[in-house]
């Protein structure tokens, strides 16, 4: 192991993701990414769309703290094979938690971690199956009238009122929360770094 701390940045505005690596007691810094995602043509594979955006975006950064380890994130919603992501109004909205209604999707989270200096290049993905009960038009206005989910892949939050629209998930909850905090430990550790905790 080596003997001086690896400092860590997480480049993401999400304050979903902060809470959970917080939940590990790590010593981070926060830097947005520098990744225009409306620019980004979708990919028809889903693990590997959510993979390459978050490898985006912890790139856009990387070079200015090559001495860090940059952990870059970027979570998607399926269905039917159909890649959802951020609503941009109330009516694409509505429209996706019209489609999610009933059904089962899935929720990937890719995560990037990238060290210029330690030569460090991980990629991973985590999924989880979301099942949802019936929506109602009026749980749908009501949600998105007082959660406004514009910032939130198919349009909802797990973590929110939104909790009532799941009836069972089959995986990682904190996946579905934005950042797959068991499995981004384990790929931690398999790197062999000395990081900084807060004792």
């Amino acid at each position: 192991m080596k003997n001086n701390k690896t400092h860590i940045i997480l480049a993401s505005n999400s304050p979903r993701r902060k809470q959970l690596l917080s939940l590990l007691d790590v010593k981070y810094d926060i830097v947005p990414p520098n990744v225009d995602e409306k620019g980004i043509t979708i990919n028809s594979i889903p693990s590997e769309y959510c993979q390459n955006l978050a490898k985006l975006k912890a790139e856009s950064i990387c070079n200015q703290y090559p001495k860090s380890l940059i952990i870059g994130a970027d979570t998607i919603v399926v269905l039917n094979d159909k890649i959802i992501e951020k609503p941009t109004d109330k009516s694409e909205a509505i429209e996706m938690l019209e489609y999610l209604s009933g059904n089962t999707h899935q929720v990937y989270t890719g995560i990037a971690l990238l060290c210029v200096e330690q030569n460090i290049d991980v990629v991973f993905y985590e999924k989880t199956d979301v099942s949802f009960n019936n929506l109602t038009e009026s749980d749908i206005n009501y949600y998105i009238e007082n959660y406004a989910p514009y910032d939130k892949a198919g349009s909802y939050g797990i973590q929110d009122w939104g909790a009532s629209f799941v009836k069972s998930i089959n995986g990682c909850y904190y996946n579905v929360v934005g950042f797959p905090v068991s499995k981004f430990l384990q790929n931690l550790r398999k790197l062999v770094i000395n990081i900084t905790f807060l004792l």
